[in-house]
């Protein structure tokens, strides 16, 4: 079964190209979808796929079950668009101003539908059931992952998988790694009260803009005096907003930044520590302050035999296939994976001859489209391999 279905994928791909083409066309913001679940809802329904709509508030849920008796597989793909104006200049360029599928989730969509139509018509002979998640606002914390798993959309399921097309990875490779592969994505924001004054008596005032500059200096050996160097861990402050006329010393400044962690552990360590260096030194220098730190997506973890299952897969379709390092973004994928085993991967999609070099939330980021195809295959690959293995456990336990 598995190579007829990799074949029908083959001969799918340029649909697939079609699909992916009008979605980026089309795109919108994350909490903002509603013409994309449609378009996908309604696409998977005239495959003959039992459609829920509306999960957690804009996801959609197909489910194929299959004419034997098995477990169930999830699939989850992303579907929301980044306020940014596109540069591609490629003549399926986003028609909406100011948006544009800039990650790769346009992609990330067709490739699942795909799989989706080649799976029906084989539907009869499956031997368990395929559910497909299709999320809307990855791009936004809180995110639409935990408000779709909340509605019910892992209720049944026994393993998850997902990809991520990859634009700095050159097509053809898959990226795995078991355990952490992606970062918990924090942020976090400092507001420094001094006392302002004029620039010509310093001594009368508690300049914000200095303590702000002790503040930046001190947090930066956080990481680097407290964190093994075995673990893996970013405080970054990216924005210092103070000041005004030349002549006027600050008396407020707003520091803004994020940290990416992997072990919850560290983690914590972190914000206690950030917390000690802030009042220490607003305290030592005159100033008060506040401290805001909100956690985002927790770290994805993947589980070890799924991992070795979607290695596996990979090396069925492409040649080159191995442990990456992890990876400091983040992915609210992370919150499948905490519900239910399972793995999530990176599909090389970058292509210096095309041009296509410019990285994800870049107004010029493109990908290779004959990566889809590739995604799709390990997708399917590690899908049916799960199926089978189980549905066969499942018909010993049985007889036994």
């Amino acid at each position: 079964m598995l190579e007829l279905l990799k074949e029908k994928l083959t001969s799918f791909y340029p649909e697939m190209v079609e699909v992916r083409r009008f979605l980026h066309q089309h795109p919108e913001l994350s909490f903002e979808e509603e013409k994309t679940p449609a378009f996908i809802a309604d696409y998977l329904e005239r495959l003959g796929v039992e459609v829920k709509r509306n999960v957690g508030g804009r996801g959609v849920v197909g489910y194929i079950k299959g004419g034997k008796p098995g477990p169930t597989v999830a699939l989850r793909a992303d579907f929301d668009a980044l306020p940014i104006q596109e540069e591609t200049g490629v003549d399926y360029e986003s028609t909406v101003p100011g948006v544009m599928h800039a990650c790769g989730h346009d992609g990330h969509t067709a490739t699942l539908l795909l799989v989706a139509k080649v799976l029906m018509q084989e539907q009869e002979n499956l031997p368990g059931t395929v559910v497909f998640i299709h999320q809307f606002a990855e791009e936004l914390a809180p995110g639409g992952a935990i408000e779709m798993i909340n509605n019910g959309c892992l209720e049944g399921v026994d393993v998850i998988y997902g990809t991520h097309l990859w634009s700095t990875m050159p097509y053809g490779e898959i990226g795995y790694r078991t355990g952490a592969i992606m970062a918990a994505t924090d942020k976090f924001e400092v507001t420094i009260q001094g006392k302002g004054g004029h620039g010509a008596s310093p001594h009368e005032t508690v300049d914000a803009i200095a303590v702000g500059a002790a503040v930046v200096q001190n947090l930066q050996h956080i990481v680097s005096r407290n964190v093994d160097p075995l673990h893996s861990a970013v405080l970054s402050v990216g924005a210092f907003q103070a000041g005004g006329p030349f002549n006027v010393i600050a008396d407020k400044a707003t520091l803004i930044g994020t940290v990416r962690t992997f072990d919850e552990a560290v983690q914590e360590m972190i914000i206690e520590k950030m917390e000690q260096t802030i009042k220490g030194v607003c305290e030592g220098m005159g100033a008060g302050y506040d401290f805001s730190y909100k956690k985002g997506y927790p770290a994805v973890i993947n589980e070890a035999t799924e991992t070795k299952r979607v290695m596996k897969a990979a090396k069925q379709v492409t040649s080159t296939v191995y442990e990456m390092a992890p990876n400091m973004g983040g992915e609210d994928f992370a919150y499948y994976l905490r519900q239910v085993p399972g793995s999530f991967f990176f599909t090389g999609a970058g292509n210096i001859e095309e041009g296509i070099v410019y990285p994800h939330h870049h107004p010029k980021f493109n990908f290779d489209e004959r990566a889809m195809l590739v995604a799709a295959k390990v997708l399917l690959t590690a899908t049916l391999d799960y199926l089978t293995e189980h549905s066969t456990d499942l018909v010993k336990s049985t007889r036994g």
